[in-house]
């Protein structure tokens, strides 16, 4: 139980860490849009045509302090629209198949449970709790060595990579803390492995995995920027495993580990398809 509760605060922290990079992530967008220029540069100018001054440093303090609530105010609205947009995308027409399909096999699942996580050794799952965690916190790190990368060599794809990865993960993020709010579903090793819901309290519930809908959400944006075959059997190669061994580590049921997946890697999806550039990667244009 112990293992079980760190485990979850693991995922915790890296849900709230992420969302604590996105914030920086739209910052990094905002201050390249034309329509939000610099003010500090406007200061700074204003500063050599008329010279140094007291009134001069206030208005500097002033338009670098209107500067940082622009970046605030893009981040809010756009983390507001993605967030909008992921919950009434079940209620477009072209979801139809998901509306049916993911709640039918999520049921059928959920039947089985039960007996699929009682089949299972309880030796043994210290090493893939352990394969869980390296798989969720490399893809995390990728994600944040592409944003490092982009902005240390200005490379604009890398810069995105990182962008749009961050941006899914944090809202893969969101969306898990909402499901684990609701369901408040046991996890295999409590109460005889029944996996009741609506028992528990708090975000170390196991219904869906932490651990699967972030690494999908990081794999699908990596993989969509970069559709080349090495790359997408990496990254959801490396995703597969996570959620297999979430499974076996008995954090999580079946049911638990494919809504995870499933939906952290719609989100990524979804949140690559709203914001990329068509001119970095081919998969930009069609969805």
């Amino acid at each position: 139980m112990a293992r079980s509760m760190r485990k979850g605060i693991l995922v915790n922290v890296v849900v709230f860490a992420l969302l604590f990079c996105a914030g920086y992530s739209q910052s990094v967008i905002a201050a390249e849009f034309p329509e939000a220029p610099s003010s500090v540069a406007v200061a700074d100018q204003r500063t050599t045509e008329s010279g140094p001054s007291d009134r001069d440093g206030g208005n500097a303090s002033k338009a670098a302090e209107s500067h940082s609530d622009q970046f605030l105010g893009y981040w809010l609205k756009r983390g507001l629209h993605d967030q909008a947009s992921i919950y009434t995308a079940p209620f477009h027409e072209s979801a139809l198949k998901w509306d049916i399909a993911l709640p039918a096999i999520t049921l059928g699942l959920i039947a089985i449970d039960k007996h699929a996580s009682g089949a299972l050794s309880r030796s043994g799952t210290g090493v893939s709790n352990d394969i869980s965690n390296v798989g969720l916190f490399t893809s995390a790190g990728t994600v944040g060595l592409l944003l490092l990368d982009g902005e240390l060599r200005s490379d604009s794809h890398a810069r995105e990579t990182g962008i749009l990865g961050g941006e899914s993960m944090a809202n893969s993020g969101l969306l898990y803390i909402a499901l684990q709010l609701i369901t408040e579903r046991d996890r295999p090793l409590q109460d005889a492995g029944e996996g009741h819901f609506f028992q528990t309290s708090g975000l170390n519930n196991s219904f869906p995995s932490g651990h699967a809908i972030l690494t999908w959400s990081a794999a699908s944006a990596i993989a969509h920027e970069y559709p080349k075959p090495w790359i997408q059997w990496l990254t959801y190669g490396t995703a597969a495993a996570v959620s297999v061994t979430r499974f076996t580590s008995l954090q999580h049921f079946p049911s638990d580990v494919v809504v995870g997946s499933t939906l952290g890697s719609l989100v990524g999806r979804h949140v690559f398809h709203r914001h990329c550039d068509a001119s970095l990667s081919p998969a930009c244009k069609t969805k």
